[in-house]
């Protein structure tokens, strides 16, 4: 972004520059959480949670975002920064408690989901917080994200739900929802 802005300071090349919160929805890649847990509670495997639940993120349905950013290139003011946000600010443990309950009542289980929750150490250095001020983006170009969170969290699990030939070749021949990013130490 730093090296855009700047062709846009020096050279006139029409920049317009977004940043974003966590996004989620369909054909989101199994390792994130919302996925994540989404198809671990499907199979009946453990919901890792990092730390205590607490780290909070600030959630964003797909579709929003692109109606966003369709907005800021046709819209927005060559040179200007735009934070998209969707003012859905939940904790780690509060997004996985709603995936199981909602998952529980689409497609309930011998037993509830939440009792599959686990708590895993955090990563080292992981941010306690992310959120995003979206008050510029809906103000001067009058943005507003369409889905609350729970609206999007809803029609994310209905997409698994209905899409499992999409996700189940991932799961068994990518990735299996193992916890990626730990250091192996060798004897």
């Amino acid at each position: 972004d730093h090296l855009a802005s700047a062709w846009q300071r020096t050279y006139g090349l029409p920049v317009v520059v977004s940043n974003c919160s966590n996004n989620y929805g369909p054909y989101h890649f199994p390792e994130k959480l919302i996925p994540l847990v989404i198809l671990n509670a499907l199979d009946g495997k453990q919901l890792p949670v990092y730390g205590d639940g607490s780290n909070v993120r600030d959630w964003l349905y797909v579709d929003d975002h692109a109606k966003a950013l369709h907005l800021i290139l046709t819209q927005g003011t060559p040179g200007e920064t735009y934070n998209v946000g969707g003012r859905n600010e939940r904790s780690n443990l509060t997004v996985v408690e709603l995936i199981c309950d909602t998952l529980d009542r689409l497609k309930p289980a011998a037993a509830a989901r939440r009792q599959l929750i686990t708590f895993v150490t955090d990563r080292p250095g992981h941010d306690h917080r992310y959120a995003i001020d979206a008050t510029k983006l809906e103000t001067t170009l009058g943005w507003r994200a369409e889905e609350t969170f729970e609206t999007g969290l809803e029609k994310t699990i209905r997409w698994y739900l209905g899409n499992e030939a999409w996700w189940r070749p991932l799961r068994e021949r990518v990735y299996s929802g193992e916890r990626l990013g730990l250091v192996v130490k060798t004897g």
